[in-house]
């Protein structure tokens, strides 16, 4: 339950981080104009930039699961102490 309390915290802030924040959206808008201005041609590139903007998402998913999870166990923690 600390474990979860801390990590929660945690990811919070991070997400919460305007310097990050700042570097998630930045880096995704970067992402997708280099992706758009591919040729048509250039498979490769074009999936690779498609994988790095999935993969920025799945960051800043990840850190939203842990912050539910801290969230989930603190609200079981209440409803069953002695669990």
């Amino acid at each position: 339950m600390e474990d979860d309390l801390a990590r929660q915290q945690h990811a919070e802030r991070l997400l919460e981080d305007s310097l990050l924040t700042e570097a998630f959206e930045s880096l995704e808008k970067e992402l997708i104009m280099l992706w758009q201005t591919t040729a048509s041609t250039d498979v490769d590139q074009r999936e690779s930039f498609w994988l790095a903007i999935r993969l920025l998402e799945r960051v800043r998913v990840h850190l939203i699961s842990i912050v539910d999870t801290g969230k989930m166990a603190q609200i079981l923690d209440k409803q069953h102490p002695y669990i």
